[in-house]
């Protein structure tokens, strides 16, 4: 089997990182999605390889009970074996090269069919969930394992069923998915703590503004007011959760973007940092060279890439 890296060289020489709303489906705006299907179903189709790509405004679960997969969420790559499960937030870099025979199911949704109602407890772990991408390992679990293989069993044959798209069944099942591997991971423990929701609220619309602003560089008492924060208050809030300044988070995401489209984008240098919104393409190299240790040109080259 190939290296999952040897699939990106296409996708460099694409202008754009693919969108889909499934693999291999034009992207639609505005989508109110619940969507189930076992991982042979598609990949087998593509011969086990999903090559790089990315969703808008669709989060997804890809829950391995059996088989291996080399796996690629933004510049990081893993090998993982079943059981695991992949959380993959919108807009992360994601792509597979699975074992042929892999077994597993793939969730994918909009955030209404989670957070509507009265399930704000599942919101909550919704958010928790979905903050960043993540692999959870449950080879040492084994009850854990059963039961969310039980789930996902159940939300497929739920799904299956012709016009499911009118049973609430699957949405219950997906929620209780969630709930579970939120339950599973660092991010749902602290999701639960009571006394500190309204301070991963707050820090979770501060994450949700950058995500929409850091390509317009956004001052910091510019995300500050929209919070109805001072600029201290919001240093103090991103330092709890996150033990760094606010400023630092915010050049954190500009410089993942910036190796993503570095990676995965054959454009010269000088249009990537017009793009990501730098007037001068020297200060972003040297912004980049001081976040990575490299220039954006090394950088590419030590990925395989080219201007």
């Amino acid at each position: 089997m190939n290296k999952l890296s040897d699939t990106t060289k296409s996708a460099r020489k694409e202008k754009s990182i693919p969108a889909f709303s499934l693999y291999g489906e034009t992207a639609v705006a505005a989508q109110d999605m619940l969507h189930v299907e076992n991982v042979q179903s598609r990949s087998e189709r593509y011969q086990w390889e999903i090559e790089p790509h990315v969703h808008h405004g669709l989060y997804q679960v890809l829950w391995l009970q059996q088989g291996s997969a080399e796996v690629l969420l933004d510049e990081r790559r893993n090998t993982v074996l079943g059981p695991v499960a992949l959380v993959i937030p919108p807009g992360v870099v994601h792509g597979f090269r699975f074992a042929p025979g892999t077994d597993g199911t793939v969730l994918t949704l909009s955030a209404q069919f989670l957070v509507e109602g009265e399930f704000q407890t599942v919101g909550e772990a919704f958010r928790a969930l979905f903050l960043v991408p993540a692999v959870l390992q449950f080879e040492q679990d084994v009850s854990t394992s059963v039961q969310l293989n039980t789930l996902c069993q159940a939300l497929r044959a739920e799904f299956s069923v012709p016009d499911s798209a009118g049973s609430p069944v699957p949405v219950w099942l997906a929620r209780a998915l969630v709930w579970h591997l939120s339950k599973a991971s660092e991010h749902g423990q602290q999701a639960r703590d009571q006394r500190s929701y309204q301070h991963h609220a707050l820090f979770t619309r501060f994450l949700l503004l950058v995500e929409q602003h850091f390509l317009e560089h956004w001052s910091l008492e510019r995300y500050a007011s929209r919070l109805g924060l001072s600029t201290p208050r919001l240093n103090r809030l991103v330092r709890a959760e996150r033990y760094v300044s606010a400023l630092e988070l915010i050049h954190e995401r500009l410089t993942r973007e910036a190796c993503r489209r570095l990676i995965y984008i054959a454009a010269p240098t000088a249009r990537v940092a017009t793009e990501l919104g730098f007037d001068d393409p020297a200060y972003f190299s040297r912004f980049f060279k001081r976040r990575t240790g490299l220039s954006p040109q090394s950088y590419r080259a030590a990925h395989g890439g080219r201007d």
